[in-house]
């Protein structure tokens, strides 16, 4: 297969075709206008030596007539080196020629282009009387073979000037294409050093032309993007690392005690028993992992249903309220709305906003749950007392397994961090949004959701 020409090639071969297109055009348009300008100087000279045969002529009827007429005509045509005559009578016959191998020449009065073996002439056949056809008939041949050198010569100069144009212009149209395309080769010079260690290359965009300013802005911000996503998935990984690492090695060390001798029944199952909560937590981890793969995928489906957001409030408040109690934590719910959503899902993300709200609210604090209802969209805001959070750290509330305090926990796979992360795939699938504010002592999550 023919390897594809390149852009650069593209565009020379392009200037070259047009430039010759042009060339050419122009040359024949050239060669036509002289063409036809020839011909008029050509007729006007001949019309004008017509004038001067008729006066010498006028009266010729036979060829007896003109025999008296021969030596003033013979004198007049030995001024006209290019020009020659040719005399026929009424019936066709040719009467006189003045000079040897004169073409035929047609009969019907009027100005032609006719040829020899060696020379090219312009005729012009007229009666000698005007308005009387069946009188004598005088033709005049004037020599333009000069002429047609010329415009030989002009075709082959318009052809020498379009092939050379064309090779110009393909050069020039090759080195204009390179030096206007450098911008795209260090685009590609960019996106070769690009890598999982390298990420952090950006196009010059002050550089670039204002047709690719756009696109060098464009690209850059897709490796911004990059940058920042792969920067998530190494802490991530980090992340996942460590939160395995605790419980792999608590089995692992309890196990490997539990073997170092005999034991009695009771205390194997114990010990089965305390790998058993280690592997639930490892289960519920990765359960929680898997939900959030299919939310970055599109693949969660919430299902639609009439929804009392107060009942749905009260119902989980009412079963976090003996560990608010324990904690010394006052909670309220005030405001209506209703909506059309998953209950399951739903339920979890507020759930995940309670069991994060007691976590961090002090003792005699408080959680309040508000819903308030909008034209096209139902606010509901749980919010706690405590310390405030730093905003430049708000938005990464929701990265998975971030913690505003770094001190790790152990505990459910939402005290590992994934519990934001769970609620805004859940709000997102609804079509929703959430947001996290931090002012005067009370730290709101705010989520915004459709009505329909």
């Amino acid at each position: 297969m023919m390897r594809r020409l390149s852009l650069g090639s593209r565009l020379a071969l392009l200037f070259a075709a047009c430039t010759a297109a042009v060339s050419l055009m122009a040359g024949v348009l050239f060669s036509r206008a002289s063409q036809h300008h020839f011909v008029e100087l050509d007729q006007q000279l001949l019309e004008s030596r017509l004038s001067v045969l008729r006066q010498l002529l006028d009266g010729v009827h036979d060829p007896a007539g003109l025999a008296t007429r021969l030596p003033a005509l013979q004198s007049e045509l030995s001024h006209q080196a290019d020009l020659a005559v040719r005399i026929r009578g009424s019936n066709g016959q040719v009467w006189f020629d003045s000079q040897a191998n004169l073409p035929d020449s047609p009969q019907v009065p009027g100005l032609s282009t006719l040829h020899s073996t060696s020379s090219a002439y312009r005729s012009l056949s007229v009666n000698l009387a005007n308005g009387d056809p069946q009188s004598v008939q005088l033709t005049l041949f004037l020599d333009i073979t000069h002429h047609q050198h010329f415009l030989q010569r002009m075709q082959q100069l318009i052809w020498l000037t379009v092939g050379l144009s064309a090779l110009a212009t393909a050069l020039l149209g090759a080195w204009a294409a390179r030096s206007g395309l450098r911008p795209l080769r260090q685009m590609g010079e960019v996106a070769s050093k690009v890598s999982a260690r390298s990420l952090t290359t950006r196009l010059p965009e002050g550089q670039m032309p204002v047709e690719l300013a756009e696109l060098a802005q464009t690209v850059n911000a897709m490796l911004e993007r990059l940058d920042d996503a792969f920067q998530r998935l190494s802490a991530f990984s980090a992340d996942i690392a460590h939160e395995l690492r605790t419980p792999l090695s608590n089995l692992l060390t309890h196990t490997q005690v539990t073997l170092t001798r005999p034991r009695e029944l009771e205390e194997y199952r114990e010990a089965l028993h305390s790998n058993l909560e280690e592997l639930q937590w490892m289960a519920q981890l990765v359960n929680d992992m898997l939900y959030l793969a299919k939310a970055d995928h599109g693949l969660l489906m919430p299902s639609r249903q009439h929804l009392t957001l107060a009942e749905e409030a009260d119902a989980l408040l009412e079963y976090y309220a003996p560990l608010a109690e324990e904690a010394g934590v006052a909670l309220h719910r005030e405001g209506q709305g209703r909506l059309e959503g998953d209950r399951h899902m739903l339920r979890r993300a507020l759930s995940n906003l309670l069991d994060n709200a007691l976590r961090f609210t002090p003792a005699q604090g408080e959680i309040r749950v508000s819903i308030e209802t909008h034209a096209e969209l139902v606010r509901l805001q749980v919010a706690n007392t405590g310390e405030p959070i730093d905003p430049v750290l708000l938005p990464r509330l929701f990265d998975r397994f971030y913690r505003a305090d770094p001190a790790r926990r152990e505990g459910s796979s939402e005290h590992a961090g994934l519990g934001l992360a769970i609620t805004r795939s859940i709000v997102q699938a609804h079509g929703g949004t959430i947001r996290a504010e931090s002012v005067a002592g009370w730290t709101r999550f705010v989520i915004d959701l459709p009505t329909v």
